[in-house]
């Protein structure tokens, strides 16, 4: 089972470094290597104040949904300004662009070419916040996928994702949870009744005026916590980082 973006940050170092090699197409360059296999490449962290901070706009003070979060999940948080919504068949995610700020280390990808990391510290990253609403009157089960959302900007040179930093301060300063999962010690099947809102956020290279594909993923699961891939729906959002 791939982990969701909602719980990748605490995995992202053991799943990158596995290797993130081939699967380029012919038009793009080779995929870049995890960073951890590039021996002359040593982490950098440093400290660093957002140099944009998360403002509550007219769209983002409107809290989507009922408001009331599961159990098994942190505060939804909503700052930032509303880039787009997607509805799927019974659920919507809302997608704010909260604020940016230098990256305090170094990401976990490497450019083949140059073997220099393809974020260096310094370099400014905007935050995203991902607001989950279900829209329907039943509740629906989810595994720790939760509902997946992959960003891609359109010029984006690598079959893989992109690449991001994990440093939790820095989401706490942006005020946008690094996952969705509290720690309540609950196992899947995690129940999402009408109404009811999670959120999580990921940071990227910002990219002022780039052209982004946001990838809504759902997969809901059995009463044993399965997923129940034939009933997956996956939407694509397009929009403007800002």
């Amino acid at each position: 089972m791939r982990i969701s973006r909602s719980v990748a940050p605490f995995f992202l170092a053991a799943l990158l470094t596995a290797g993130l090699a081939g699967c380029a197409s012919t038009d793009a360059p080779d995929t870049p290597s995890a960073a951890a296999e590039a021996p002359a490449e040593t982490t950098e962290t440093a400290t660093a104040e957002p140099s944009s901070a998360p403002e509550k706009t007219e769209a983002a003070a409107e809290s989507p949904g009922s408001g009331v979060t599961p159990v098994w999940a942190l505060p939804t948080t909503s700052p930032g300004e509303l880039l787009t919504s997607v509805d799927g068949t019974n659920f919507r995610v809302d997608i704010y662009q909260v604020g940016t700020a230098p990256a305090t280390s170094t990401g976990s990808f490497v450019d083949p070419e140059t073997n220099l990391p393809l974020i260096e510290v310094g370099d400014e990253l905007v935050y995203v916040n991902y607001v989950a609403t279900n829209t329907s009157t039943e509740t629906i089960k989810l595994t720790a996928l939760l509902v997946d959302v992959t960003p891609r900007y359109a010029d984006w040179p690598y079959m893989q994702g992109m690449d991001a930093i994990v440093d939790r301060d820095l989401y706490d300063q942006m005020q946008v949870n690094m996952m969705a999962i509290g720690t309540t010690g609950a196992e899947a099947p995690f129940d999402w009744a009408p109404g009811e809102t999670f959120s999580y956020g990921d940071n990227f290279e910002h990219q002022a005026g780039s052209p982004i594909n946001f990838v809504v993923g759902l997969t809901p699961s059995d009463d044993e916590g399965e997923l129940l891939h034939d009933d997956k729906e996956e939407l694509d959002a397009a929009t403007t980082i800002k």
